[in-house]
């Protein structure tokens, strides 16, 4: 610990100390509190400061320790929460000025479940406007910077989160994901998660007026970006917990059985007719030689029917959107917000109606050809999108900046649309951005995908370290 200021080190390895009584939880959250200080009024990543708090806290966990023993894994771990999720007290505005008052009456599942293991928060991170965005920004709370440079998008909608995470404001950071959420913010800054399938972690807002759709049930997860994998892997441990609020959720144990012999994994860098930039074809070749070398065999090869699934889940995902969201976007979302989803509306054009419901029955079908396919290749690399970190704010740049962005990552939402999950992980540097890939996998089997993520980061390095040595 001695060459490294405590921020900088993983969730793991503080719990480890903090546990075992080389460091208290208040020396940790009081130094990770203070780089938050430091650092979030160049990146605005962290919009609600819960700091002083949390070293409250945190001197109550040592207490608990000295006691009784650590309250769970995370035991001290300072950690960030998204905006759009409820804190007890706290508002849940959703990146949304209108909403700026609504204060939640209890902790969301996911948030209990993280108190559970131990972990201090230590504030509330940034988001776009109603979370549907490929960059974070908001008239409530501004823009959020990419800690690498500051004309590239963070990542959206998660961008708090990532920027966090990355800057250095805890090393384990809540967010979540319906189309890229999670993924996005991981990718645009070197960070690495696994972004959970359906049914995995418990989700519910107890400040929501009313249910969201059937298609934003099934597609949208909560999940945890960090700076290492191994952090990913105890983060997401500590959200499993269950609970009854959530009828999706299936209480699973987070590892599933051995493969016989080595793990098949299928790769493809197939964008049908999107061209795949040449900084992630390199990530794509250093993450496939990664796996080999650990002992995976790699086969080239298509899942099924992508293409097409992706088109119907952004038909199918937006038509909904139209139905449940419309009318609050236009009237409380911002002119640069509805020029975005005029144009989401123009490409991905929102199925209504019966065409609605039949592309909905619909998917079964290809989550049945895909679930297929995973059983003979447990694992499947693909691109995130097509290209390296977009530009901030290159979504809003019309019809153009909609299809370069959402509209070309076609491995994104589609695996939202089938419930699969799926991590992130960095595997290039490019123009002094890193470019990760995506791994998918069985549901219910993250571990899989995490072994492999981890493979791929002990032949790239953890991103962390590069951006730190900076300075």
């Amino acid at each position: 610990m001695a060459d490294r200021p405590l921020w900088q080190l993983s969730a793991s390895t503080l719990a480890e100390h903090i546990a075992s009584g080389d460091l208290s939880a208040t020396q940790a959250v009081s130094d990770t509190v203070e780089r938050m200080r430091a650092v979030n009024g160049a990146i605005n990543a962290v919009v609600d400061d819960l700091g002083d708090e949390a070293i409250a806290t945190a001197a109550e966990h040592d207490r608990i320790l000295k006691d009784s023993g650590p309250i769970g894994p995370l035991h001290g771990v300072p950690i960030t929460i998204k905006e759009n999720v409820d804190q007890k007290g706290r508002a849940t505005p959703n990146g949304v000025a209108a909403y700026k008052d609504i204060i939640a009456p209890d902790d969301a599942p996911l948030v209990k479940n993280l108190k559970k293991a131990g972990a201090i928060v230590i504030g509330r991170t940034n988001t776009p406007e109603f979370s549907f965005r490929m960059t974070t920004t908001n008239p409530l709370h501004g823009r959020t910077f990419n800690p690498w440079n500051d004309w590239a998008t963070a990542g959206g909608s998660s961008g708090g989160a990532s920027a966090a995470v990355m800057a250095g404001m805890g090393p384990i950071a809540h967010g979540n994901d319906i189309g890229g959420s999670l993924r996005f913010p991981s990718a645009a800054t070197g960070a690495t998660t696994v972004k959970p399938g359906l049914g995995r972690v418990p989700a519910y807002n107890p400040s929501a007026a009313a249910e969201r759709g059937l298609l934003a049930q099934l597609m949208s997860v909560q999940g945890v970006i960090c700076r290492e994998v191994k952090d990913v892997r105890a983060g997401f441990k500590a959200l499993l917990d269950y609970d009854p609020h959530d009828p999706w959720m299936v209480p699973m144990p987070f590892e599933g059985p051995a493969e016989d012999g080595p793990i098949k994994v299928a790769f493809t860098r197939n964008m049908y007719e999107f061209d795949l930039d040449p900084a992630v074809a390199k990530a794509l070749d250093t993450a496939r030689d990664a796996l080999v070398d650990a002992g995976y065999e790699v086969t080239e090869i298509d899942p099924p029917l992508a293409r097409e699934a992706a088109r119907q889940a952004g038909h199918c995902l937006m038509g909904e959107t139209k139905t449940f969201l419309a009318a609050e976007i236009r009237k409380h979302g911002s002119a640069e917000l509805n020029g975005v989803f005029d144009n989401y509306f123009t490409f991905f054009e929102p199925y209504e109606g019966d065409d609605l419901l039949k592309a909905m029955a619909e998917r079964a079908h290809y989550v049945r050809e895909w679930t297929v396919f995973l059983q003979a290749y447990p694992l499947i690399l693909t691109p995130l999108w097509a290209g390296p970190t977009p530009r901030y704010n290159q979504d809003a740049e019309g019809l153009d900046g909609v299809v370069g962005t959402l509209g070309s990552a076609l491995y994104s939402g589609l695996i939202n649309f089938l419930g699969l999950p799926a991590g992130n992980i960095a595997a290039n540097l490019n123009n002094d951005l890193p470019v990760g890939v995506q791994i998918v996998g069985r549901r219910f089997r993250e571990d899989q995908i995490l072994d492999a993520c981890e493979a791929v980061e002990q032949r790239v390095g953890v991103m962390a370290d590069r951006l730190f040595a900076r300075g």
